[in-house]
């Protein structure tokens, strides 16, 4: 039998007995109109009952199996994420009247302050409202709770009570990346680019290859990348983010992400991999470099493409020409022509002609060459099954150039 706090109360039968009833003769006795009413009366409230206790199950199931994810014993185990209380919470934010730091469909981001260790933080309170909100809550949790590195956001506790769900991160001072480059804030100088490219990569690093499971964040994009007081770069929001195993590719059967971030094959097959956050990496790359948006509507047809333009660029020798022109060429040509050209090579439409991030970062260090592309960008092709594993070992590199084959 169906237990109790899932599904409700059960309703088998409702009887009423009077002793003092007795039935109609059978001597051609009919029931009255009000008796009659009464019936269907009694009949359509116990419908509206039922059919109400239905609805309320249906709406509020995924709230009790999702608290079965984030408080079960699997998720408990290990777990060194503090739990503030609902009070705490209040405190920390002027009981949500603090300042807002951002807002979206998952709910709103406030600044608020720790007491106990003097320091401020941010805090997200999901919506009620957001089914999604609700479940990338229990997977950031999840998942983020288990990492630890210089270059991810860290997240310092959580709070689930009386319906709330509020997490409660370190506070990025600089905000996101995207608030730089597209919303005219502060100019970034390219030596603070170059280095938050190079933080990035570091981030990915992490996720892919140095922990027990590899961990697919697939939501990489400007808006996601942090900044601290000294414009360390760190990647956050791991509400999207899957663990897999190393050897293995992703079981993602539903399609996640951001579109102008989104690798060909994602889109096509709605399945993650290393290579599908490669791509996004390479994006945010040519982001960084050309200052504008991987898709912006308001440049001419050639050029609304970031990707397609910069690749058209590259194979007229003018690779250099869509470098961010508010930089004024105020950087170095050797960064700006490498960080260029390890973005072209992340967004190869072929997934698996596509760098792994030990790769990329050999290259952005300069102690691999640069790769040799194809000055006409490849169509994107697609093979009918997704190769099931992915590729650990890394080839050396020589002096030699690197060749992508068309």
């Amino acid at each position: 039998m169906p237990e109790r706090s899932i599904y409700g109360p059960l309703i088998s039968a409702i009887s009423v007995f009077d002793p003092g009833y007795k039935p109609p003769s059978k001597s051609g006795g009919r029931i009255s109109t009000a008796t009659m009413a009464g019936i269907v009366a009694g009949a359509t409230s116990a419908t509206l009952l039922i059919v109400g206790i239905f609805w309320w199950n249906c709406c509020y199931k995924l709230d009790d199996e999702e608290s079965g994810v984030l408080f079960g014993d699997e998720f408990q185990n290990g777990m060194e994420l503090r739990k503030f209380s609902l009070v705490q919470i209040a405190k920390m934010t002027n009981n949500f009247n603090g300042e807002k730091l951002g807002k979206g469909g998952f709910g709103v981001v406030y600044k608020g302050y720790l007491r106990d260790s003097d320091t401020y933080v941010a805090v997200k309170r999901i919506s009620k409202a957001s089914k999604q909100g609700i479940k990338e809550y229990a997977s950031e949790v999840k998942i983020i709770c288990q990492l630890r590195h210089k270059n991810l956001v860290k997240l310092i506790g959580q709070c689930h009570e009386k319906g709330e769900l509020i997490l409660v991160y370190e506070l990025m001072t600089n905000g996101s990346l995207d608030s730089y480059l597209f919303k005219g804030k502060t100019l970034l100088t390219w030596e603070v680019r170059f280095k938050i490219a190079q933080d990035l990569a570091l981030a990915l690093f992490y996720l892919h290859e140095e922990g027990d499971r590899c961990v697919l964040h697939r939501d990489i994009k400007a808006s996601n990348i942090m900044l601290d007081s000294s414009f360390n770069a760190k990647l956050g929001d791991f509400g999207l983010a899957r663990l897999v195993d190393h050897e293995k590719a992703s079981q993602t059967t539903h399609l996640a992400g951001t579109l102008g971030y989104l690798a060909p094959e994602c889109v096509s097959s709605g399945k993650a991999s290393k290579e599908s956050d490669v791509y996004s990496f390479g994006v945010v790359a040519l982001e960084i470099a050309c200052g504008r948006r991987s898709i912006e509507s308001k440049y001419e047809e050639s050029q609304v493409s970031l990707v397609a333009w910069v690749w058209d660029s590259y194979g007229s020798q003018r690779l250099l020409d869509v470098t961010d022109p508010k930089l004024s060429m105020n950087f170095d040509a050797k960064q700006m022509e490498c960080l260029l050209m390890i973005g072209l090579w992340c967004v190869y439409p072929d997934q698996h002609l596509r760098p792994s991030i030990r790769q990329t970062i050999q290259v952005l260090n300069f102690e691999a060459p640069l790769p040799k592309l194809p000055s006409t960008r490849p169509n994107a092709t697609y093979n009918a099954q997704i190769t099931s594993e992915i590729q650990t070992s890394e080839p050396c590199f020589s002096d030699m150039s690197i060749t992508v084959p068309r």
